[in-house]
Parts: C-alpha cells; structure tokens; sequence
C-alpha cells in the first residue's frame, strides 16, 4: 500500500439524536460519527453544528451502499455520501464490508432488499467484486473511504479465505483504509469459531483508520452484536491486542438503542481508555508490528461470470432469509432461521424509528402485527416504503379490529402515500391536532 496520511481521532462517541444533549456534555470527547443516511446535508442537526463549530470531528458512516454486494454502487448513493462529507468537513468517511440487497437483473429475479448488513463470503470472486466497488467508491468521494468488517451470525460454506487475508488482499489491492470493530472480531469468535488473534495477526493494520467498540448479548450460544448493551470484558480484551500491535488513530463507542444514563456512557468511554493503554503499555520490541507499506497489487478486471456467481449466491441467501426460499444447499439451517428472525426483528424496529405512529396506534400489537405481515413479505425498497406497505396491508386485511385504531391506520396512509403529505395543509394540521387532544392522545 502506498503512504497515506493518517488523521488522529482520539477518543470519540456514535452520536445519536437521543443523546445527542449527553454529547455535547460530555467531556474528553474528541470525535462523533453520524449514521450518513440520517443527516440531510442542507438541514443538519444543530447539535452536530455546534460540536463541529468547537472543533469536535465529524465523521459519516454509511450503512446502504453494499459495497459487498454484486451490483456496483450508486451513482447516488455515492453522491449522497459524498454530499454529506462536505457538509461536515470531514477528513474521511467510512462503509461496510456487507451485501444489504440482491436479486434484479444480473440474476433474473425480484430485487430484494436485506434491511441490515450481511457477509460477503469470502472467496476470490467475491473479493475481485468487493475491491472493484471500492475503487469507485474511492473516484467518487472527495476524502478517504475506511471500510468495516462486520459481525455475522452465520457462515458461508466454501470460503477460501480467513477474515484477516480477505482483509489484507483488499487493502493490499485498493489502498482502502480499515475501520476495525473489536466487537465484530469478538461476534465471529463465538459464532463462527474465529480467533480475533489470529485475525488481528494478519491485518495491515498500517491502514487502520480507526477502531469500533460496541456491546452485545450471548442467546442460546449465538453472539449478537445489539449495539444496546454494555461493552463486555472480552471485547475489551481484542481492543488491548489491537493497541499492543498498533496505536490506534482513533477509537470511537457505538450505542444505536437503549441508552444509559450519561454516567454509564462516560464510564464505558473510561473503560475503553484504559483498555488501549493496556495494549500500549504491553507493547514492546516483541510485539507484532503493522506490516511494511507497498503499492496496491494490479489485477485482472472482474469478469461477469465472476459477478453474475457472486449474485446468484447472495440472491439465493437473502431469499431464504427474507422470502421464505430453500435454505442454499452448505449453510447451518438453525443458525439460518436465528439471521432471518434477527433480520425481521430488525426490520420491524426500524419501521417503529421511521413510522413511529404505526406503533403508537397498534400499542403493544405493533410487533406481532408486523412480523405477520413481514413473514413471505421481503422488502423491495427502502423502509419508508415498507411502513407504507404495512399500513396498506392491515387496510386489506380489516386490521386492526379496533375501528378507531383502523382509521387512524387509514388516516396515517393516506397523509403519506400522496406525492404530498395531507398534514402540510394548515387545516388539515389543526383539524388531526384538535382531534389528538379530543381523544386525549
């Protein structure tokens, strides 16, 4: 890999609207990360403004492109991400080594869309895919691109690669930057056997561009990377290896639901400190050092047969995850049907973030009702789409059995399924306001 210039983080926080107040507050905190997708650059949040007016970094990190997956990424997925790295004068942005939707016509099937990060098997087809999306990636944004390894509560059969020489090949290959997550190393030790030393052994960890720690949960012996639970000791552990080997640029905690209090935040980023000290402190004339720098390796161009394998594999995955499709003829069927339910939990969680009515109407009948509906139902576009489909589905179907929680459905579709939202109009506003307060809601 050529040089690159690496840009000191420190210490930094996920920043997230609800707590976005206990951020601001908080001391020692040098950097934030956005979720890309949930910023508008012309309206960005004035919390976010005054960190970076006080000189706090910014740093978007995107969650939709699939630079994983077999299609090439958008052109304006690309230039959405681009838009909001200049917007927040950010040094760098960062995605993730994921497929998130497959099928369409490289595959000659129905376009599918994950709703979450999935892995890409990691075999040479695969890997040619992945660093030929990277490189576009690179040609359209206007800073760096540092991409994630990501948790995975499966495997695919037939790799021919461990994580850390995927890893390397691709760094070798682009010159991409690495945004390791510690947790994700800790999630494939438990799921998929994995030793986060050995993984960390093999890494260019000269490309490292910052770290990730995040919390989770053991459920009947699957690790599941939640990001709503505190960080455990074993994944502080891999962080200490992690700074043994290499001083990290920049180590940032991620938290996306359940917030503690801001003293149990502020305690976790104590941990974490403490945690890369240790590493350093254990470093030493025999410690594993991050492998010399060299330019990235030439390689043939990815063929279309290579491409169109890479999507015949994911589509057939991903349909039987979301569209209830056979189970692809290697994979763990238990440790299948776990990813698929964790998938629909996911998707119903964040049609409640983006449709948050619909659960407000439906009460504690939210969930159930949506997992029905979710069951033979993949998504097939974004999830502001999916809330629709649900409401228009409980409207077909007579649901809810409450008549006044079946008009408020109809009224809440209506308002949103026009080119132009009903509750923009003055009186329409007043007249549901009115209504709100009738009902005592």
């Amino acid at each position: 890999m050529g040089a690159m210039t690496v840009t000191p983080l420190g210490t930094g926080i996920g920043w997230r609207p609800e707590i976005a107040d206990a951020v601001e507050r908080m001391p020692g905190i040098d950097w934030v990360e956005v979720v890309a997708e949930n910023v508008c650059p012309g309206h960005l949040p004035e919390s976010l403004l005054r960190l970076r007016e006080r000189g706090v970094t910014v740093v978007p990190h995107g969650v939709s492109l699939g630079l994983g997956g077999a299609d090439r990424p958008a052109a304006a997925r690309l230039t959405a991400l681009a838009e909001r790295a200049e917007a927040l004068r950010s040094p760098l942005v960062t995605e993730h080594i994921a497929f998130v939707r497959a099928g369409g016509p490289l595959t000659a099937s129905a376009h599918l869309e994950a709703g979450h990060l999935l892995p890409v098997p990691r075999t040479r087809d695969a890997l040619g895919v992945l660093c030929e999306h990277v490189r576009i990636a690179q040609d359209a944004l206007p800073v760096p691109l540092a991409v994630e390894n990501i948790a995975a509560l499966l495997s695919w059969p037939g790799e021919e690669l461990t994580e850390g020489q995927f890893l390397y090949e691709l760094a070798d290959r682009t010159g991409v930057r690495l945004l390791i997550d510690v947790a994700n190393l800790h999630t494939n030790h438990v799921n998929r056997g994995e030793d986060p030393a050995e993984a960390l052994a093999e890494l260019p960890l000269e490309a490292l561009a910052y770290v990730h720690v995040a919390g989770g949960f053991v459920r009947d012996g699957v690790w599941h990377d939640s990001h709503a639970h505190p960080v455990t000791q074993p994944v502080l552990d891999v962080l200490t290896d992690l700074a043994a080997r290499v001083a990290p640029p920049g180590v940032l905690l991620e938290r996306d639901e359940d917030f503690p209090a801001p003293a149990e935040l502020a305690g976790e980023l104590t941990a974490i400190r403490a945690a890369v000290e240790k590493g350093r402190a254990q470093a030493g004339p025999g410690a594993p050092r991050a492998r010399s720098e060299r330019d990235p390796l030439p390689e043939p161009p990815v063929t279309e047969s290579a491409r169109q394998r890479v999507a015949l594999a994911q589509t057939a995955l991903l349909s039987a995850l979301v569209a209830g499709a056979p189970v692809p003829e290697g994979f763990d069927r238990v440790r299948l049907g776990v990813q698929a339910r964790a998938l629909a939990a996911k998707r119903a969680g964040v049609v409640a973030k983006v449709a948050p009515e619909l659960p407000e109407i439906l009460g504690p009948g939210y969930r159930a009702a949506f997992l029905r509906y979710a069951k033979g139902r993949p998504m097939t576009g974004g999830h502001r789409r999916d809330a629709l489909d649900f409401a228009a589905h409980l409207l077909d179907t007579g649901a809810p059995a409450d008549a006044r929680a079946r008009r408020e459905v109809r009224e809440w579709w209506l308002d949103r399924s026009g080119p132009a939202p009903r509750s923009r109009r003055p009186a329409v506003r007043l007249a549901r306001a009115t209504r709100r307060m009738v009902l005592g809601r």
